[in-house]
C-alpha cells in the first residue's frame, strides 16, 4: 500500500505526462493533482485542462506565470551577464525554480504528500525540479517516473497509451518528432534527431523564431532600450512590463537573424550534450546591459562582478537557484546596479546586435578627461610617468636581479 495519498505533477498535457498521470494513478493509487504553468512557451495550455479531465484529474492548476519569469527569475539573471560556458544564455535552466516553487506551493495548498515531473534520468532538469523541491520542502517526496518505469522508448509509451486509453493523437504515433524541444519567454532549446551528430548542421526550418541571418532584412533595424537598476523597463520611450520587453525584442530579434546558438555544453549529471538554442531577445538583453553598465559602473566593480559571473552562472545551471551561495551572489549583483541606468541604441541587422549608442545620467564617462583635444588641464599627463614607475618598480627589481622575463 502506497503511503503517498496525492501528488503534485509538472504537466504539458503532451504525450510523457499525460502517460505519468496514468502511471502514477495505477502505481501508487494516488490521486494526482495537475499543474500546468504558460512561461511563454508559443502554445496554447489551455488544452491541459480537458486532457487532464479526461485522465480523471479532479484539482487542475493553469497558470500564466509570464511577467513574474521575466520579472522575478530573468531580469535577475540578466542583471549579472550571465551565461554558462562562455555562449548558452541558460534559458531552461532559470524556468526550473519558478515551476519547482510553485509545485511545492500547491503540495502544500492541497495537502499532497509528494511532487512530480517528467525530466529524464539523463538530463539536467531532475537536478533542477528536485534540488527546489527539497529546499522549499525538506521533507517533500519527489517521484521520477522515467527513473523508474520501463517505459524507454516512444513506442512503449504509445502502446501504453493504447491499452489504457489514455487520449493522444493515434493519427501521428508512427511519426517520430525529430527533436526534443523546450521552450519559454526567454528561448526556445533543440535536442535530438540529427543534433545528435555533434558535426551535422541545424536544418533551417528547425528554428522556430528567427529568420535565417541570410534571409533577414537588407535594412537594420535600430531600436532604443531604457535601463533602470539594470533592467529594461521601456523600448523606444514605451513603458513596458517585463515580459512584454522579451516578447517585443524576441519579434525585433527574430525577424532580424538574432540569437541562434550550435553548442556542445557539459551537463550537471556528467556527459556532454550537443544542443541549439534560439534567444533573439536574451541576445539584445545582454549586449545593451553591457554596454549600459560600461558606463555608469566603476572599473574595479566591473571587473569583480565579471569574475563573479561565472559562478553564478554554474550555480543556476547546475540547480541551485534556492541555494544560499545564489542569494549571496546576487546581493552583491543587485547592489552593482542601483546606478545602472540610462537608454541604450542598439543596431539590428542580418544576426548582428550591435550596440551603436549609449548615454545615462549616471554616466562616468567624462568627455573633458577622455578626449584627445585639448583638455584644459582636466588631466595631467605628467602623472602618469610616477604611475607606470611605481607600477613597474617589482619588474625593475626582478630585472636588476638578472631573472630571466621571457
Amino acid at each position: 500500500m502506497s503511503d503517498v495519498k496525492k501528488v503534485v505533477l509538472a504537466y504539458s498535457g503532451g504525450l510523457d505526462t499525460s502517460v505519468i498521470v496514468k502511471w502514477l494513478q495505477e502505481t501508487y493509487n494516488c490521486e494526482v493533482v495537475t499543474f500546468t504553468a504558460d512561461i511563454g512557451q508559443g502554445e496554447e495550455v489551455e488544452p491541459a485542462r480537458t486532457k487532464a479531465q479526461a485522465l480523471g484529474v479532479k484539482e487542475i492548476y493553469i497558470e500564466d506565470l509570464r511577467e513574474e519569469f521575466v520579472r522575478d527569475y530573468v531580469y535577475p539573471m540578466f542583471r549579472a551577464n550571465t551565461i554558462y560556458e562562455g555562449e548558452y544564455l541558460l534559458g531552461t535552466s532559470i524556468a526550473r525554480p519558478l515551476i519547482a516553487k510553485r509545485l511545492i506551493e500547491i503540495a502544500n495548498e492541497t495537502g499532497a504528500d509528494a511532487i512530480s515531473h517528467g525530466a529524464t534520468g539523463k538530463g539536467n532538469d531532475q537536478v533542477r525540479f528536485e534540488l527546489g523541491g527539497y529546499a522549499l520542502k525538506p521533507g517533500v517526496k519527489v517521484i521520477a517516473p522515467w527513473r523508474e518505469w520501463d517505459l524507454t522508448s516512444r513506442e512503449k509509451l504509445m502502446a501504453y497509451c493504447e491499452e489504457h486509453k489514455i487520449p493522444v493523437d493515434f493519427s501521428n504515433k508512427k511519426k517520430k518528432s525529430p527533436y526534443s524541444m523546450d521552450a519559454n519567454l526567454l528561448h526556445i532549446s533543440y535536442e535530438g534527431g540529427i543534433l545528435e551528430d555533434p558535426w551535422a548542421e541545424a536544418e533551417d526550418d528547425m528554428w522556430r523564431w528567427s529568420v535565417s541571418p541570410e534571409a533577414a532584412p537588407d535594412q537594420p533595424t535600430y531600436v532604443e532600450l531604457t535601463f533602470e537598476k539594470g533592467d529594461i523597463v521601456a523600448i523606444d520611450g514605451e513603458p513596458l512590463k517585463a515580459h512584454e520587453v522579451l516578447e517585443k525584442l524576441n519579434k525585433l530579434g527574430g525577424d532580424n537573424g538574432i540569437g541562434r546558438l550550435d553548442i556542445v555544453e557539459n551537463r550537471y549529471v556528467g556527459m556532454k550534450s550537443r544542443g541549439c538554442y534560439e534567444t533573439p531577445g536574451g541576445t539584445i538583453m545582454l549586449r545593451a546591459h553591457r554596454a549600459i553598465e560600461s558606463l555608469t559602473l566603476d572599473r574595479e566593480e566591473a571587473h569583480l562582478k565579471d569574475q563573479l559571473m561565472p559562478k553564478y552562472a554554474e550555480v543556476i545551471y547546475n540547480g541551485y537557484w534556492w541555494s544560499p551561495e545564489r542569494r549571496m551572489l546576487q546581493a552583491a549583483i543587485d547592489e552593482t546596479q542601483k546606478n545602472v541606468a540610462g537608454v541604450v541604441r542598439m543596431k539590428l541587422y542580418k544576426g548582428s546586435a550591435t550596440v551603436v549608442g549609449r548615454k545615462s545620467d549616471e554616466s562616468l564617462f567624462d568627455e573633458s578627461i577622455a578626449t584627445f583635444e585639448d583638455d584644459a588641464g582636466a588631466y595631467n599627463q605628467k602623472d602618469a610617468e610616477g604611475f607606470i614607475k611605481l607600477n613597474a618598480l617589482r619588474l625593475r627589481i626582478a630585472a636588476g636581479k638578472g631573472r630571466k622575463q621571457s
